[in-house]
């Protein structure tokens, strides 16, 4: 591969400079914990949903609520439209909007909402010049990944070029990133970018079960990010791999229980860690298709 490392240069550079006027708004975080804040005042899925179609109605993006059963249970998905180049490939960027019923769902996951309600206002002001980008907020993730299961298997639905997901986007000083390749020129670009921010980004094949593990098994390509401490990820793959660990990491002791508030959340590299990911996105965008 002797040519990829000017590309990347190259390209990297380019996604930089189209990057610089959302770099410099600096509303992201605040934004964010508000949304965050909108989407976790209420226990009811509708309700939450309400939240984030207030959100796209206030950006100017159509939605539309696409109905679903799937394994028996009944659910609505939520879809937004960002537009793109005529016949150009697909960008889908998701993150599941229900909750269990303890708690109020902040962390997991009106905190991946507010990330992609952030990325999509910035992705609709500075359009994608290779991909249309749609964004979609999947009901029933926590009985299953039955909304993100229910779209893939829906007959005649597109096969995106990339699905981006993000689940637990709370707090934290690294990048987390479920990724099935981590040599991909979206990993590179990611790590040079979060090198630019000086945060941490960790990207490799072992991460949680979300919705990106619908689009993996349909043979889609997938990846996922969280925001989490450096030192939380290896105790949190102990956890989910079977293990009791010294120390229970943060999420494990705040998803699924009364402490899911936005007391627990903290913003501090939120922005950081979005303008790393819409950074890596612009990358991919400009790269020749494979």
């Amino acid at each position: 591969m002797p040519g990829i490392r000017p590309y990347l240069r190259a390209a990297l550079l380019l996604s930089l400079a189209a990057i610089m006027p959302a770099w410099a708004d600096d509303g992201v975080s605040d934004r964010w914990h508000t949304q965050v804040g909108d989407v976790s005042a209420h226990a009811d899925t509708t309700a939450r949903g309400d939240a984030i179609s207030r959100r796209l109605d206030a950006l100017g993006i159509a939605w539309k609520r696409e109905a679903f059963e799937q394994d028996g249970q009944a659910g609505h998905n939520l879809v937004a439209d960002l537009g793109g180049p005529d016949g150009a490939p697909l960008l889908l960027i998701g993150a599941h909007y229900d909750q269990v019923d303890v708690g109020h769902g902040a962390t997991d996951n009106a905190s991946g909402v507010a990330a992609v309600l952030e990325l999509a206002q910035a992705l609709k002001a500075k359009p994608l010049a290779g991909h249309r980008v749609q964004v979609a907020f999947w009901d029933l993730e926590e009985k299953g990944l039955l909304g993100s299961r229910a779209w893939v298997a829906t007959p005649g639905r597109e096969k995106p070029a990339l699905y981006v997901n993000f689940d637990v986007f709370g707090w934290g000083d690294t990048l987390w990133m479920m990724a099935p390749d981590a040599g991909t020129p979206l990993v590179a670009a990611l790590r040079t970018a979060s090198q630019h921010e000086k945060l941490g980004f960790q990207p490799g094949d072992k991460y949680p079960p979300t919705d990106h593990l619908a689009f993996l098994k349909a043979g889609w390509p997938a990846v996922s990010f969280s925001l989490v401490g450096g030192d939380e990820i290896d105790p949190i793959l102990a956890v989910f791999g079977g293990a009791k660990p010294d120390r229970m990491p943060k999420v494990m002791q705040v998803i699924h229980s009364p402490r899911d508030t936005t007391a627990e959340l903290d913003r501090a590299r939120v922005d950081d860690a979005l303008r790393v990911v819409e950074a890596g996105l612009r990358a991919w965008d400009a790269a020749p298709a494979p």
